[in-house]
């Protein structure tokens, strides 16, 4: 029996263990140049494990954008509301500006008619003006949007979210991708991966596809508002053993990724713009030139947003700006094939990156097995490319059909793919990659991904001593390497000296950057270390060994760089029996901990100790070994010294300092602080204008109000209503959240005790009933017991029936004294204090209903050759037999009632 119940409670401990669900959720963000989107992982029952989250206003996506006005900061929907008014104090494209040079953001922010002051920081970096004495880093701007996107997925998924992704663009180089980590760290988040936006859709596209029956290549083509990418991808499935089993398993592998970094949507909006400027500069004649005024600008593109999105499905489209600029009205329209004619040159650009995709891995056209079309600037329909065939165009052509065209015609066929979400493809597989690296959630689909470098890094050594030839310089990375890796190099060099890491190909570089040169470091303490080693009896020259990183997000680090010493000695050994077989010699390499700050001194006290410990060792295992004395043998040892790492990167790319941070840190914790403040004003704000406008409503419509209050109580409370409605409206307009709280409770003095009553004139009957008909039951079960259930104590059913009577009589009382009474004094009793009682009943009863039969008793026959073998000398007495045997229908009588 009691191993019955230790397996049987060793199995509900593992039922626990499996159906036990994480509170915490992952989350993904798909940071655009204009748009994000949030996906969030979570798996509590009942909801879908993978969501898109929703805004405030339930749209799927949220503008990325931050704006200051009056010193109050608006993000997202907000921002984007006082656009077309405030374009000065609206930021946007903030993604396309981290990590850039202040001349390379400067000329994209006039190129694009972004009015907001951008000047440059300490690092050659650009910052945003907001006042005369207030700037904000491009990485705190991106914080404030990130912190957003956290507390969206948070507030959607109901959970503490814990572990974040973020996609970016793959032309991304390190200190772009340095400086969105920093935006994360600002905001709060965890990220533990980036993921390139090609090996998001690529994981979305195979989660629920079978590779076993054919491997394949796939190109995803992505034109988002301001890029242009084609990634080339190899899916495939592997034998994997699982359970001891053998299954399929399938993978992919990102073979190659090609862009324009300058081609987007935007650059055709921007054909618009100049195209309608033009034209209402020749409408309005006497010099005048829109372009120099921002609000006219700015009014002007988004109405161009929406005259594109038209020119995807009809052959023309209107335009229509009022009040322009001057108070003139600007209206006009452009046919497909005049936007298509302006935009000439983007068509052939927008085949490049799946030309250089193509021509580099060596495949063909017809080797492709699909082409998926990806990206998310603006959604727009579907484009019709013949009666039979549809081309989902969404942020790919951004409103024409050549575009779409010019792809079919390369390709050789009558369709492009579209099995994708083109705005949600990427967040999706990002939420997925998340899960597969987050600890406390995990999925049952799996995808083997293989992503790569988008680039590839060289080192170079630079010191007084050093020659500027091919031996200092050294591949690290080579393009498409497996992220994440770990690399390692080591030279002979006895002298300190300075590390730059640079990308390889100079005709490749992220964006902006004119140097191919990204991070510098100087590695010092290895000269002090030679001189002190040289004395020594060196076996080899010493050896410089660098340890290198490149992480799962892309970015490239040295971690670790030490010193290498082979010193050949002479040292005393004690003499050992030759014919004691089995002996051993202490270990001659000495290993340092490269965290540690050893000198050369304490690497040999480590020796030296590290010899009496294995002397000693030997001695007590090997007890026949005769103590000769000692000798001297000639002994090898490694001497590993860490050496010291200072980084001494330059330029946009420079992280920032901890003092930086922490500053930067407190300043938005406390505009989250003042966000918070200002949406609970407005929540309270809220609350009390329809409180006022609920409870006017129900005094004028209720008549039961009537018969629960008096004429002159109603108008007491109508008059203070009204008093606090004018306030709000006058002076409440600036008032503080607990002004408002404070009115709110002010009402609430006067009119909960109304309200009470109102609520009472029908819950309380209806508690009444329902008591009086629960009683009724209650009784008819209990007679039922007498014959059902007759070893219940009757002492204790007896005493339930009392209760049951004295509940009756109770009831009687109070509503008797309820009726003599008006309805405008307080109740003689509650609903509640009726359902309490109810309550009180039902657990006497309920701990009588769950007393259990009593096991009955039966005695095994007694066999009568057992009697005399019980009454021989050799066995126990039969009272001490009796007694062992209650005990063990006691103790399986107990484990009864313990099950």
């Amino acid at each position: 029996m009691r191993s019955m119940l230790f397996r049987l409670g060793v199995s509900l401990s593992l039922l626990s263990l499996f159906l036990f669900k994480s509170e915490s959720a992952v989350s993904s963000i798909d940071l655009g140049s204009e748009w994000l989107k949030v996906a969030v992982v979570n798996l509590k029952p009942g909801q879908i494990p993978i969501t898109i989250a929703i805004n405030e206003m339930s749209k799927r996506k949220s503008p990325a954008l931050v704006a200051f006005q009056s010193e109050t900061r608006l993000l997202a929907e907000e921002a984007a509301g006082i656009v077309a008014r405030y374009p000065d104090k609206v930021f946007s494209n903030l993604r396309d500006m981290v990590g850039k040079p202040y001349r390379d953001v400067k000329r994209f922010a006039d190129a694009m008619y972004l009015p907001f002051d951008v000047v440059e920081d300490f690092r050659g970096a650009a910052m945003i003006r907001v006042s005369d004495d207030v700037s904000y880093s491009v990485e705190e701007l991106l914080g404030m949007i990130l912190k957003y996107a956290a507390n969206l997925a948070e507030f959607h998924s109901k959970a503490m979210v814990k572990d974040m992704v973020i996609s970016v663009p793959p032309y991304f180089g390190q200190a772009e991708r340095k400086g969105l980590m920093t935006a994360a760290e600002l905001a709060g988040i965890n990220v533990i991966s980036l993921i390139n936006e090609h090996s998001g859709a690529a994981l979305q596209y195979g989660i629920d596809k079978d590779f076993s029956n054919g491997s394949r290549h796939v190109i995803f083509y992505d034109m988002g508002s301001t890029n242009t990418y084609a990634a080339l991808v190899y899916f495939s499935a592997y034998n994997a053993k699982e359970f001891g089993k053998t299954v399929s398993a399938n993978q992919f592998q990102v073979k190659d990724v090609r862009w324009d970094s300058g081609l987007g949507g935007q650059n055709m909006e921007l054909r618009l713009v100049e195209y309608f400027a033009d034209e209402f500069n020749k409408q309005v004649g006497n010099g005048v030139d829109v372009r120099k005024y921002p609000k006219a600008m700015a009014k002007l593109k988004k109405q161009v947003k929406r005259t594109k999105e038209i020119l995807s499905a009809n052959t023309a489209a209107p335009i229509s700006v009022e009040s322009l600029h001057d108070d003139r009205d600007f209206r006009s329209t452009i046919t497909r094939e005049k936007f298509e004619e302006l935009c000439g040159d983007l068509w052939d650009k927008s085949l490049m990156p799946v030309k250089e995709v193509l021509k580099h891995s060596g495949l063909q056209a017809d080797d492709i097995y699909a082409v998926e079309l990806i990206g998310g600037a603006t959604r727009v329909p579907k484009l019709q490319c013949s009666s039979t065939r549809t081309l989902h165009m969404d942020n790919l052509t951004r409103g024409s059909t050549l575009h779409g065209v010019k792809l079919l015609e390369y390709f050789g066929r009558k369709d492009l793919d579209k099995h994708l979400d083109a705005d949600e493809a990427i967040v999706l597989g990002a939420a997925l990659h998340a899960a597969n690296l987050s600890d406390g959630i995990k999925l049952n689909r799996k995808l083997g991904m293989v992503d790569g470098s988008s680039y590839s890094f060289f080192m170079e050594l630079d010191g007084p001593d050093l020659s500027k030839d091919g031996d200092t310089r050294l591949l690290l990375v080579p393009r498409m390497k497996k992220l994440p890796s770990k690399i390692f190099k080591s030279f002979n060099r006895s002298k300190d000296f300075e590390l730059l890491l640079a990308y390889d190909n100079e005709g490749l570089l992220p964006p902006g950057l004119s140097s191919p040169v990204f991070a510098q470091y100087a590695v010092s303490g290895l000269t002090d270390a030679a001189n002190k080693y040289s004395s020594r009896n060196l076996s080899s020259p010493i050896k410089t060994n660098l340890h290198f990183s490149l992480s799962r997000s892309g970015i490239l680090s040295l971690d670790q760089a030490e010193a290498a010493f082979q010193v050949t000695e002479w040292i005393e050994v004690p003499k050992r029996n030759l014919t004691v077989e089995n002996s051993t010699i202490a270990s001659s390499n000495v290993s340092v901990d490269p965290g540690a700050e050893n000198t050369s001194e304490q690497n040999s006290n480590s020796l030296e100790s590290d010899g009496e410990i294995s002397n000693a060792s030997n001695s007590t295992t090997e007890p026949n070994t005769v103590d000769l004395g000692t000798e001297k043998k000639l002994k090898k040892m490694t001497f590993r010294i860490p050496l010291k790492i200072v980084e001494k990167t330059m330029g946009p790319g420079i992280p920032l300092s901890k003092e930086s941070l922490l500053n930067a840190k407190s300043k938005l914790e406390a505009l989250n602080k003042k966000d918070a403040e200002r949406r609970r004003t407005a929540e309270l704000k809220n609350n009390l204008e329809e409180y006022i406008y609920a409870t006017k409503e129900k005094f004028e419509t209720s008549e039961d109000f009537e018969r629960i209050s008096s004429n002159d109580e109603r108008q007491s409370v109508i008059k203070k209503l009204d008093e606090v409605q004018e306030w709000l409206y006058t002076d409440g307009e600036d008032a503080t959240a607990t002004e408002f709280q404070e009115r709110l409770n002010l009402l609430k003095a006067a009119t909960d005790p109304i309200f009470f009553r109102f609520k009472e004139l029908t819950a309380r009957p209806e508690a009444v009933k329902f008591a009086r008909r629960y009683l009724t039951e209650l009784q008819q079960t209990i007679r039922g017991w007498e014959k059902d259930k007759p070893w219940l104590p009757k002492d204790k059913v007896e005493e339930l029936s009392i209760n049951i009577d004295k509940f009756k009589t109770w009831l009687d009382e109070k509503e008797a004294e309820q009726q003599k009474m008006s309805g405008l004094r307080t109740p003689v009793f509650t609903s509640k204090e009726v359902y309490e009682k109810v309550t009180f009943v039902q657990n006497k009863a309920d701990s009588i209903k769950k007393i259990p039969k009593p096991k009955p008793k039966t005695e095994k026959p007694i066999n009568n050759e057992e009697t005399e073998k019980d009454t021989s000398g050799d066995e126990k007495p039969a009272e001490e037999s009796d007694s062992s045997k209650n005990e063990e229908d006691n103790a399986e009588s107990e484990m009864h009632e313990e099950l």
